[in-house]
């Protein structure tokens, strides 16, 4: 979940360790998965796309073609040549598998994008952790659940971490690297510089509910709701509130609108459920009525605005 971007920047920093990482693993064709595989792909790595079924990894192709062509349309505008050149490199450099076990026989870092189901990636790093090479980092994308937990079933818990990437991947320029009570100084280290090698500005945060962006970003839109909610003011006044007020590009409805309510709904219910006295944490009444309905935003056509 994140503010949406326009503006593409490679912000790498001239301290940062050389980047070990030559090779990536993303498993999880979807929107993610697909924009995780085209960044590494992108600035040099060789990546290999895992997913279900050729089906979705077909799909997965065409929304990396698509938003890359969209990329270059914008470099090399005056020289399209060297553009389509950049896209078929980069292209190249994408291998498509459905065999997950396959695919991390020879790979230094494993990228998991999946469903957030905390059972689903458990299940996924148990089953490769054998398998993969010891050098081999694991780190998870997820953008609520606990690091610590979902490295607890593997046997590499000093190598394991989280990299939650923003959607979407290509535009947004933050990574969140995460680290646990048992990562490791040298895997933190070959995650920042391997974040930072394919173009993101790297923050650092330790396994806490929703790191950093989601920690402050899901209570503040979930407060927004409560005023709505209480008929303190109207949704199109409360964003505009913050929008003129606090100089934000979007504001709080709209903003959970955009993401999907029920990815909201879905993060609040999971961190309540875990720390039921926190008040922040608490889902809203309206938020669930309108999930419950289908309204689930931009996506579906309606959420707190129609489209």
């Amino acid at each position: 979940m994140a503010l949406p971007s326009l503006v593409l920047r490679r912000c790498v920093s001239s301290s940062a360790p050389a980047n070990v990482i030559k090779h990536v693993t993303v498993v999880g064709g979807g929107l993610m998965g697909s924009g995780i595989a085209q960044v590494a792909a992108q600035n040099g790595q060789d990546v290999t796309l895992v997913d279900v079924n050729d089906a979705v990894l077909s799909k997965s192709r065409g929304i990396i073609e698509t938003s890359l062509k969209r990329v270059v349309k914008k470099m090399f505008k005056d020289n399209p040549a060297d553009g389509e050149k950049l896209v078929q490199e980069t292209l190249e450099k994408i291998k498509t598998l459905t065999d997950v076990n396959e695919a991390v026989k020879e790979t230094d870092l494993v990228v998991e994008a999946i469903i957030e189901n905390i059972d689903l990636k458990q299940k996924l790093f148990s089953s490769i952790d054998e398998i993969a090479p010891d050098h081999t980092i694991f780190a998870s994308n997820t953008s609520s659940l606990s690091i610590g937990e979902i490295a607890s079933v593997t046997k590499r818990k000093d190598r394991f971490g989280g990299l939650h990437f923003f959607n979407p991947v290509p535009v947004m320029k933050l990574l969140e690297v995460i680290r646990t009570e048992d990562t490791s100084d040298d895997t933190y280290q070959k995650m920042m510089a391997w974040g930072q090698a394919v173009g993101k500005t790297c923050i650092t945060c330790k396994d806490t509910p929703g790191f950093v962006v989601n920690r402050l970003l899901v209570p503040y839109m979930s407060e927004a709701v409560r005023m709505l909610e209480r008929g303190d003011a109207t949704a199109r006044d409360i964003d505009t509130a913050m929008k003129l007020g606090a100089g934000l590009p979007m504001g709080p409805l709209e903003l959970s609108d955009y993401t999907g309510l029920d990815t909201g709904l879905y993060i609040s219910e999971g961190w309540h459920k875990k720390f039921p006295d926190e008040p922040l944490f608490k889902p809203s009444k309206l938020m669930k009525k309108l999930v419950s309905e289908g309204k689930l935003g931009r996506k579906s056509g309606e959420g707190f605005y129609k489209y």
